[in-house]
């Protein structure tokens, strides 16, 4: 079941009266029920794959707590550690390992011939293997004790709205909104509403509509682009992929705003960032701040938070940050994909904030105009740039495109259809109206109907569109992570 569907709509529906009418045990039992069924509506048979992942992680937090010596808990980590990226490598990672070995095989000209299997990528594994494992950690480290309660675990893990795509949320995140008695209250259904809608307006009407510019665009010869194509494909991919999953995290958030559970902000105008270490403050932030606490910082040898907020914006200075980070970086675009195309990206990441933190020491003396709008306009390209080997095919075609923008003689010629330059002008102009006109109206003294006229034209508009272009045509892009 998709969020941009008629069906996820009335499903929700459905759910959220049952959440308010029955009382707390049958409550999460039918949550449970249903959020199995809402990921069955993909393939049922890749349930039990994320049941195991939930009785693992359930048993070995149970023992952790029970272990007498430091060793027995760590033994019994490790086994969390071991089942749940065993599992993830197998689906994610086999084919693309075996890929790879045969490639170095063929290479000395044996002729060894390795199995291909073909296997099925389960939906969403990425995001519940590494919310069971925080969870697992967490409880090694201290920080909350081991659920008893199987159903409440399980609800947890599988609570539909964040289930398939994120946010990656934290047992003490979600949990205790789940023991709460939930009181139903206007507010609630009235953020719950525009979240959504506001979500299927990005998806529907403007990520869908954007995918068929940069598929197009994608899939013409590499030579035949100019430089001005690129950053066209770039920053029109830039848009498709945030507008896309901003819209599932929106969803997701409202989604849960209609149960009262609140859930924290996954994006916060990233493209307005002036500097990489504020980009990660705003992009993706749970995953971010995951891979923060559980991988950056104690890699460092620094103090984790217990939190999916802030993202992976420290700056550590220790001598050994330096290899953290780029290992760090590496692993994070590898969780994206089974591609050499998604370590370029991550590497990309890395050597961008690097080098940010070693030149940011030789701007602090510019004047604050500059400084500010400076880093914009160069946090703006490097971000768009970063998402070409994000689409690309293969890293060939990356570095050739990446090659573009720095040849002076590519910027002489135009490869795409006009609209395709328009188009992207005017989503450009568009994101920045909206930053602007919602930061004079947090700020401002406008009469109070004026601000109240605006926002319901803004809505009676999201609602027509949305009316209009809702059809399950394309599924979320990170549903493929």
């Amino acid at each position: 079941m998709i969020f941009n569907s008629v069906t996820y709509l009335v499903f929700l529906f459905l759910v959220v009266g049952l959440y308010y009418w029955l009382p707390y045990k049958p409550r999460l039992a039918i949550l449970c029920s249903a959020s199995v069924l809402f990921y069955g509506f993909w393939r049922w048979d890749f349930v039990w794959l994320m049941l195991y992942s939930i009785l693992l992680d359930y048993i070995c937090a149970q023992q952790i707590e029970k272990a007498k010596t430091s060793l027995g808990r760590r033994a019994w980590l490790l086994v969390s550690m071991f089942g749940n990226l065993g599992s993830l490598f197998y689906f994610k990672y086999l084919g693309f390992a075996l890929t790879n070995v045969q490639a170095v095989v063929d290479l000395f000209g044996l002729e060894w011939r390795l199995p291909h299997p073909d296997i099925l990528l389960p939906l969403g594994i990425s995001f519940y293997t590494f919310q069971t494992m925080s969870y697992t950690i967490d409880v090694y480290r201290g920080f909350i004790k081991a659920e008893k309660d199987l159903l409440l675990f399980s609800t947890y893990v599988v609570f539909f709205p964040q289930l398939v795509a994120g946010p990656i949320l934290r047992a003490v995140e979600v949990i205790p909104w789940l023991l709460k008695n939930p009181r139903w209250e206007w507010s609630n259904l009235s953020v719950g509403v525009k979240r959504i809608l506001g979500g299927l307006f990005l998806k529907v009407v403007l990520a869908d509509n954007i995918a068929e510019f940069v598929d197009l665009g994608f899939g013409i010869d590499v030579n035949y682009l100019s430089a001005i194509d690129v950053w066209t494909l770039a920053f029109l991919f830039g848009f498709q992929i945030y507008f896309d999953f901003s819209a599932y995290s929106h969803i997701a958030i409202g989604s849960a705003k209609l149960m009262g559970i609140d859930f924290p902000e996954n994006f916060n105008f990233p493209y307005f960032s002036t500097s990489a270490r504020e980009f990660w403050k705003r992009w993706h932030i749970s995953l971010s701040s995951w891979i923060r606490d559980y991988l950056y910082l104690p890699l460092c040898g620094v103090k984790v938070r217990d939190e999916s907020t802030g993202g992976i914006s420290e700056a550590i200075d220790a001598k050994k940050a330096g290899i953290a980070l780029f290992l760090t970086w590496a692993i994070m675009g590898m969780w994206h994909g089974a591609n050499w195309t998604f370590l370029y990206w991550g590497l990309f990441h890395a050597s961008w904030i690097f080098g940010y933190r070693w030149i940011s020491r030789f701007t602090t003396s510019l004047p604050t105009l500059l400084r500010v709008y400076g880093g914009w306009g160069v946090t703006l390209l490097l971000a768009m740039a970063s998402w070409i080997p994000f689409r690309a095919k293969d890293v060939s075609t990356t570095l050739a495109m990446h090659a573009k923008l720095l040849s002076p003689g590519e910027y002489m010629s135009l490869g795409l259809r006009e609209n395709t330059y328009i188009f992207a002008a005017i989503v450009l102009l568009g994101m920045m109206i909206h930053f602007v006109s919602i930061s004079i109206a947090s700020r401002s003294t406008l009469p109070k109907y004026l601000p109240a006229a605006m926002t319901c034209f803004s809505y009676a508009v999201q609602f027509s569109a949305v009316f209009i272009f809702l059809r399950p045509i394309k599924q979320f892009i990170y549903f493929q992570f």
